[in-house]
């Protein structure tokens, strides 16, 4: 399996869906891709908090349970790194433990806040976030964990912030570079600004929201395509849809009662279970 420095030397984007936990992973894998990434923002809803309650020993530990399954990399949302520069050689350390093979670090205030989700951003001076990046590099004992510096300056201050920052983070060792372009026209100026590695995290429904292909984003220098959200949604709605239809006679009638079976069947082979089944036989079921 090629690590995630090997394959963003490749010849086009990585993808990297969301995954919270090992079941996500597996269907991730069975799927075709070749990364994942543990957002903050889905694993706080799924909580039923935010983003800015969550700890890190507490990703590492799914990071933990989705690598026990899958050998894809895997890419943390660190928020704003649970700390200061002292503390990156913390959560450096626990992350390359717990086996994440990218992280990506944001330009915020911590303890964030919830007003983050109202599109009131609470940046650090450029300074301070250069430093969290130089020493996020020195805590790194390999080569093979991904450094991501990420600035939300293009919406919350300005395009030419943005992109002064992003040149700091760089030439502070960042291995790429995460902004937030809005529209096509942003995600070409940032490109042809900034070059590459890039790093585009997708809005709910991948690269749609943004009208351009993964051909094109490669060409444009983005070299990591992050989706933050999507599958949560799909699951979030297919859930609820059948709670309230549990909710009055406590019957889900989206389907025939006779073809929930292969759905059951088909979790059964993602997990495995024909080889644990397979090895019992052999050993304490003879």
């Amino acid at each position: 399996m090629a690590t995630l420095r090997e394959q963003l030397n490749g010849t086009e984007p990585v993808c990297a869906p969301l995954v919270f936990n090992p079941l996500m992973a597996k269907l991730a894998e069975a799927a075709g891709f070749k990364a994942m990434y543990l957002g903050g923002g889905a694993t706080g809803y799924v909580k039923a908090v935010l983003e800015a309650n969550l700890n890190l020993s507490e990703m590492c530990q799914l990071a933990l349970e989705i690598r026990t399954v899958t050998p894809l990399p895997l890419i943390l949302d660190a928020a704003a790194g649970f700390g200061d520069p002292m503390h990156m050689h913390r959560t450096i350390g626990m992350v390359e433990a717990a086996g994440f093979q990218g992280i990506e670090i944001e330009d915020q205030l911590l303890p964030k806040r919830a007003h983050h989700h109202i599109g009131i951003e609470h940046m650090i001076p450029q300074e301070l976030m250069e430093a969290k990046i130089r020493e996020a590099v020195a805590a790194r004992r390999g080569r093979d964990l991904v450094i991501i510096a990420r600035s939300n300056g293009v919406r919350s201050s300005s395009m030419d912030d943005a992109l002064r920052r992003a040149e700091g983070y760089r030439r502070a060792g960042a291995d790429l570079i995460l902004l937030s372009p809005r529209t096509a026209e942003e995600a070409r100026h940032i490109g042809t600004r900034l070059g590459p590695p890039l790093m585009y995290l997708c809005r709910p429904g991948g690269l749609a929201a943004i009208g351009l292909s993964k051909v094109e984003m490669f060409t444009l220098g983005y070299r990591l395509l992050c989706d933050s959200s999507t599958a949560l949604f799909a699951a979030y709605d297919a859930m609820a849809a059948s709670y309230r239809a549990m909710a009055q006679d406590f019957v889900d009638g989206s389907r025939p009662a006779d073809k929930w079976r292969p759905t059951q069947d088909d979790i059964h082979k993602t997990i495995g279970l024909d080889k644990l089944i397979k090895i019992e036989k052999e050993t304490v079921e003879k």
